[in-house]
């Protein structure tokens, strides 16, 4: 049986392990113990980790800016995909905003990674072709 609940940041080492897993999944150093601790604090009830037998196969983040939805870093473990896995994570962290009035959102996706344009595509998310995303690195860190 597959259970799915609120991720806490006891959480971190195995939801850590399962990104670094991850084809397509980047982790940084924005992925710190510090750094997650404060987003699970700052957008509490709202990301999400899925397990079976006690051994974590899935996980998500969600969180918002009062406007817009924000996922990020959905993993769901090799053997657990193609399972329903990774769309009830999704459906439950879109749940978890809609409750705080969050009706839209949004998901980077590398360009390269066909797997999770699939997968997002059929959820019925809508690809968009009309914005470009710029980032800004305030640190000598590339890899923040």
């Amino acid at each position: 049986m597959i259970a799915i609940r609120p991720m806490t940041f006891d959480d971190y080492d195995a939801v850590l392990a399962l990104m670094r897993g991850a084809p397509g999944v980047a982790v940084r150093a924005a992925d710190s113990p510090a750094a997650i601790q404060r987003y699970l604090t700052r957008n509490p009830g709202l990301s999400f980790v899925a397990e079976s037998d006690d051994r974590l196969i899935g996980c998500i983040f969600g969180g918002h800016d009062g406007r817009r939805g924000s996922l990020l870093h959905l993993a769901v473990a090799a053997d657990f995909q193609r399972q329903g896995v990774g769309r009830r994570l999704v459906e439950r962290a879109l749940a978890g905003l809609a409750a705080e009035g969050i009706l839209k959102s949004h998901i980077d996706v590398f360009a390269d990674n066909r797997g999770a344009i699939a997968f997002w595509q059929r959820l019925g998310w809508v690809k968009r072709d009309d914005i470009c995303r710029f980032s800004f690195n305030n640190s000598s860190d590339p890899n923040v």
